[in-house]
């Protein structure tokens, strides 16, 4: 039996020279920084601003933060692993070929956001804000979202059949969404809750199929 084909395309990542990057320091992670060729490791704060920052060709390593304040950064060709992070707003941004992987991300604010050839993976997230977004091939894999809020977005490619899906808001925004047909049967109450659709069982009680149907009145 031959390979199911697919019409979803998966994300294109550039690859990578990360052993030739440069070691960053904290505090090269501010707002308007305009950052190349740089990996930063091991990093901890309370609280984080890049607003309006330009990370290419970045790898941010085990970065733990509580607050990450981050409307409007420009990711290219960014790689985020092993890192954990409580609160990130990341509102009106640009992110093209970015890898997040093995990461616990409690809130992530992605609101009116441009998301072109990125993956999750490996990845805990509690509630994953994607309002008026606009999304071109992301995909998820083994990632684990509780709450999804995809009100307004515009989506091609959006794969969501790797991850375990607890709560999903805008399902009418859903076209242009690939979920697998488990996904469907799990998603089904809330689809029909959405578009008002009342799903009772098959009424018991006297058989009314013999019953004579009423006539219409005569013409006149």
């Amino acid at each position: 039996m031959g390979r199911s084909r697919t019409t979803t395309r998966r994300p294109q990542l550039d690859p990578l020279a990360v052993e030739g990057f440069d070691e960053g320091v904290a505090d090269d992670l501010a707002p308007s920084a305009d950052l190349e060729g740089a990996a930063f490791h091991d990093l901890t704060a309370d609280s984080l601003s890049l607003a309006g920052a330009r990370l290419r060709e970045a790898l941010l390593d085990r970065v733990n933060v509580a607050v990450l304040r981050a409307p409007r950064v420009t990711l290219r060709d960014v790689r985020i692993e092993g890192s954990r992070i409580g609160s990130a707003d990341l509102y009106d941004s640009e992110w093209d070929s970015v890898l997040v992987s093995g990461c616990k991300l409690s809130f992530v604010n992605l609101r009116g956001t441009r998301l072109r050839d990125v993956v999750f993976s490996d990845c805990v997230i509690d509630e994953l804000d994607l309002v008026e977004a606009t999304v071109l091939r992301v995909s998820f894999v083994r990632c684990t979202i509780a709450r999804l809020d995809l009100q307004h977005a515009s989506a091609s490619h959006l794969d969501l059949r790797g991850a375990e899906l607890r709560e999903i808001v805008g399902v009418t925004a859903l076209r242009g969404v690939t979920i697998s047909p488990l996904q469907l049967s799990l998603l089904a109450p809330i689809i029909a809750d959405s578009l008002g659709i009342v799903v009772e069982d098959e009424p018991t009680g006297p058989d009314w199929s013999g019953v004579e149907k009423p006539r219409r009145p005569p013409g006149p």
